[in-house]
């Protein structure tokens, strides 16, 4: 007897536990004890998860959204937990409670997790468990109810029976009137994903009604949800259907009042594009794209722009030219001028995808001098798009012609009277570098880097300095050896004292990218020899570089060769030459330490 109680505590156990912690005043314990809801159902075996767990769990679904959300999470993967497919019937109660809270996160796993189990059903459990869920959510009094039911209508539509077909489309419909915003905004959210699943006479005849009705809603985010919607709807129906039953209403969006409307249109216009196809796109949309380039709002000719490279590129091959040159480019060249410095980064960055749709005369004669206006621009992000995408240009008209064109435009930007455009000049050189090719850089732009190495801002020289270790990041050590560094180290040997700190500086950062060999056999006798400079900064920054470019050393030339130097720069005369040389002089030793430990 006494064995028997003891076998039905244990059984009890795993449900006891569970209520404990759920119970427990502290949040964490209870999202833990929603995470191992899998171990307590393997714990309790199929038939009392089905019969106890999940009854528990619907009726005490209180609890912080996080827990909530852990539950509806953890529920959609349940069904081999009570008993497979035949079963998962048992997990909609909970699921749906859940789908009806306040917290939309929560509400929206839960409509996940209801998705996923309803996969599971039998067409046969799907219109006796499923469908009668999807109604009730449907009808609810809550709006959170209603909302949840909209994202339920695909998973269960397709193997139900006609009549109850007709139920859902009907119960669809109800939620695309319904009064509450919320709920209409849930249901064109879904509109595409519905029209999917549904027959093509359906489609026709019930769907496109409430997809014209939601895209002229009295609310702006319920219209431009309904004009996502538009493109699975139009890439659903022939050309002819989509002509008739879809562009009527997105002509008029186009022109909507509400500027997000336009922003979705204009957002969404090359998936439109694609289902319309080359007729309507022609006739229809050619004009609705120019209208959207001279919108009003920047934000809607932003997006627009940004479609630009991508919308000429899908039009029919027959008329592309045409269209191009007669209703786009002329936008397009207003758009260069915008008074909006997002619209005109937006054209930046796709702009040059023209020239290879339009050839190398029209890009000499028509584009070239758009891409010049733009690369003066003072927004720095526009003249960033333009340099990034040269490599387009330089494809169709060729290195020489770009050397002649932008180039001289480039090198004016280079010398500008304020610091600040330099400075964003040398930030793009590296990119320019790679995308011009080392030979044309070492012919055209190698010399403006050196300059910059000698301006008289300080700022200009260290972004300059930087700038070298990109280069030779991308081109090399040879490169750098053979091309860079003789010149640098002729810097050391300058009147001026700024330049030859300039000179440590770049041996600086050029040490660590040329390698050991270079920086022991090239860098280290320059440092070396001005240690005795008359000037205490150099002196001083002798020391730092020394400290800086030691890692980079052959060992047997510390000792013999760095060591005395530095020995000799801590009995300088100045305080802070001999701190630094001081700071050298033991920072060296440790890694001299260290690298005597590594040796075996």
């Amino acid at each position: 007897m006494a064995a028997s109680d003891s076998a039905g505590d244990d059984s009890l156990y795993p449900i006891a536990v569970l209520i404990d912690e759920l119970k427990n005043e502290d949040v964490q314990l209870r999202l833990n004890s929603i995470k191992k809801l899998s171990t307590i159902a393997l714990a309790l075996g199929l038939e009392r998860t089905r019969i106890e767990l999940i009854p528990f769990l619907t009726e005490t679904i209180y609890d912080e959204d996080e827990v909530l959300l852990a539950l509806a999470e953890q529920l959609g993967q349940f069904i081999p937990l009570v008993g497979g497919p035949e079963y998962a019937y048992c997990l909609l109660p909970p699921l749906e409670s859940l789908a009806t809270v306040e917290e939309t996160v929560v509400r929206d796993k839960a409509v996940e997790s209801l998705r996923a189990v309803a996969q599971q059903h039998s067409p046969a459990d799907l219109e006796t468990h499923f469908v009668p869920l999807v109604e009730r959510l449907s009808s609810g009094d809550w709006f959170t109810s209603r909302t949840s039911g909209c994202g339920l209508f695909a998973a269960c539509y397709p193997r139900v029976s006609a009549h109850v077909k007709t139920d859902l489309r009907a119960h669809f419909k109800a939620l695309c009137q319904d009064d509450t915003p919320m709920v209409r905004r849930a249901a064109a959210t879904k509109l595409g994903e519905f029209a999917q699943v549904l027959e093509l006479e359906y489609l026709k005849s019930d769907l496109i009604p409430m997809f014209v009705n939601l895209a002229q809603d009295e609310q702006d985010s319920v219209r431009l949800l309904a004009v996502e919607a538009s493109v699975t709807i139009a890439t659903l129906l022939s050309q002819e259907d989509a002509e008739q039953l879809v562009m009527p209403t997105l002509r008029q969006c186009t022109s909507d009042t509400s500027w997000r409307v336009r922003y979705m249109v204009a957002d969404k216009f090359t998936e439109l594009q694609k289902a319309v196809g080359p007729e309507i796109t022609r006739t229809d949309l050619v004009p609705a794209f120019q209208s959207l380039l001279k919108d009003t709002e920047a934000e809607v000719r932003a997006a627009a722009s940004n479609k630009v490279k991508d919308f000429c590129q899908n039009l029919d091959k027959a008329h592309q030219e045409n269209i191009i040159m007669t209703n786009i480019l002329p936008c397009v060249k207003e758009l260069v001028a915008d008074p909006n410095q997002h619209v005109k980064s937006a054209l930046a960055s796709v702009i040059m995808g023209l020239s290879p749709i339009l050839g190398r005369h029209i890009t000499i004669e028509q584009l070239l001098p758009l891409f010049l206006t733009q690369l003066k621009d003072e927004c720095p992000e526009v003249r960033l798009n333009i340099i990034s995408n040269l490599d387009c240009v330089n494809e169709v008209i060729g290195i020489q012609q770009l050397s002649q064109s932008l180039l001289p435009a480039i090198v004016e930007l280079a010398e500008d009277s304020k610091w600040r455009v330099r400075s964003a000049i040398i930030e793009y050189m590296p990119l320019l570098a790679g995308q011009l090719g080392r030979e044309f850089f070492d012919e055209k732009l190698n010399a403006l880097c050196m300059t910059w190495l000698m301006d008289h801002v300080f700022a200009i020289r260290e972004a300059a300095t930087l700038n070298l270790r990109k280069l030779v990041d991308q081109f090399g050590a040879e490169w750098a050896e053979s091309t860079i560094i003789p010149k640098v180290l002729a810097m050391s040997r300058d009147q001026n004292y700024l330049y030859r700190m300039t000179c440590l500086f770049c041996i600086n950062v050029l040490a660590e990218a040329c390698g050991s060999d270079i920086t022991t056999r090239l860098l280290l006798p320059t440092v070396l020899s001005m240690a005795t400079d008359k000037v205490a900064n150099v002196r001083f920054n002798v020391a730092k570089t020394l400290q800086k470019i030691a890692p980079q050393l052959d060992q047997a030339v510390i000792q013999p060769q760095v060591k005395p130097v530095l020995d000799k720069l801590n009995q300088d005369g100045d305080v802070d030459v001999k701190y630094s040389a001081c700071e050298a002089i033991s920072g060296i030793a440790g890694k001299c330490k260290n690298e005597l430990e590594k040796q075996p």
